[in-house]
């Protein structure tokens, strides 16, 4: 359940612009405020259920946001890189070995293929 809320708030982060206002609204309510579908149907003067299927096709929505974009694949996707970098730069200092330098290199290459896709 933590990865979902954390996969849905990073959808939202990457596509929440795209969403209609009310549907940003009641995601923002449900995952970041963490209110129950009941706390936000009585806001909204809907019901539960109505809340629940707007919650659920918005989730649908960033799912295919995210099929056809990848924009958060990517990003998590560089994070990796970067931690790979950041991993291999200390090893470097500690060692003072600079072979991996190239390894470095390698994977500022990677990233630079990537941003020219």
């Amino acid at each position: 359940m933590i990865e979902k809320l954390a996969r849905m708030a990073m959808l939202f982060d990457f596509y929440g612009q795209l969403l209609t206002e009310k549907q940003r609204e009641m995601m923002e309510l449900f995952y970041n405020d963490d209110l129950s579908l009941s706390e936000i149907a009585q806001e909204y003067g809907i019901s539960r259920q109505a809340v629940y299927d707007i919650i659920k096709r918005t989730e649908n929505i960033l799912e295919g946001y995210e099929t056809k974009l990848h924009l958060l694949e990517k990003f998590q996707d560089q994070e990796e890189r970067i931690a790979r970098m950041r991993d291999l730069i200390t090893l470097a200092q500690e060692t003072k070995n600079l072979d991996y330098l190239g390894q470095i290199s390698t994977i500022i290459q990677e990233i630079n293929e990537l941003e020219r896709k």
